[in-house]
């Protein structure tokens, strides 16, 4: 079992590295679902399809949530800003409805 980070972003790389009860295995600016196994964890913010197919593969998925203000959507954001913003991980169990 291992735990990934999925970010290309400085500020959210050095935040999951200040928060001591997460151990993160290995850190990715791209999600290949292929590393992706059952029993894993992927930390991070993806698309909601992306999020669909680790939970389909077994695994488990953790959305780093940081509220924003519209205006600043988009931006890049050190570690104390997120801190400060109020970013945390929050487990979601995500599923691909067939119609």
């Amino acid at each position: 079992m291992a735990t990934l980070f999925v970010s290309r972003h400085a500020g959210a790389i050095e935040w999951i590295a200040q928060q001591a009860h997460w151990h993160i295995d290995e850190i990715v600016p791209h999600l290949d679902l292929a590393q992706v196994n059952a029993g894993d964890v992927v930390v991070g913010t993806l698309p909601v399809h992306l999020a669909a197919a680790v939970c389909e593969k077994g695994a488990q998925f953790y959305f780093l949530q940081m509220p924003q203000q519209f205006a600043t959507r988009g931006s890049e954001y050190s570690a104390a800003e997120m801190t400060a913003a109020g970013a945390s991980l929050v487990r979601f169990d995500v599923k691909r409805i067939a119609e």
